[in-house]
């Protein structure tokens, strides 16, 4: 596999999580609806009347845009000064990682203090790759 390829299969891996969580997200809030837990009614205005199955992929869903959206600008930069190495194609696995378990975490028993601690994971990840990064291009070369 190229530089290229090892740094961009972490977002593929990210972006079939998010396809995954937007699928239980929407087959889960048509069920609600068709098993009469939900009024049609009340989906527009009232999120949630959704049962919380139903809630916590959602919000995960929502979560898959906030912090990631720094993840999705470094890539290209990355690759479009050709600064792409093994320190940060091990900190993109990383980032990607701590978003799997955060989805999981927060989908299943959503305990606070543990996700807290995955996000926080992530957020060190991807705080580092941006150093990392910014190293390379200003310092070292």
């Amino acid at each position: 596999m190229t530089q290229t390829q090892l740094l961009l299969l972490p977002a593929f891996v990210h972006v079939a999580l998010i396809l995954y969580v937007l699928y239980r997200t929407g087959s889960g809030r048509l069920a609600a609806v068709r098993k009469g837990l939900v009024k049609r009614t009340e989906i527009d205005t009232n999120k949630t009347a959704y049962p919380e199955a139903v809630r916590n992929f959602a919000n995960n869903y929502q979560h898959q845009f906030e912090l990631p959206v720094l993840f999705y600008a470094v890539l290209p930069l990355v690759l479009m000064t050709g600064l792409s190495d093994v320190v940060l194609v091990l900190l993109s696995w990383a980032f990607v990682a701590s978003r799997v378990v955060h989805s999981y975490v927060q989908t299943r028993r959503n305990v606070i203090a543990l996700r807290f601690k995955v996000f926080l994971a992530g957020m060190i990840c991807l705080a580092s790759m941006w150093a990392w990064f910014g190293l390379r291009l200003f310092v070292i070369g």
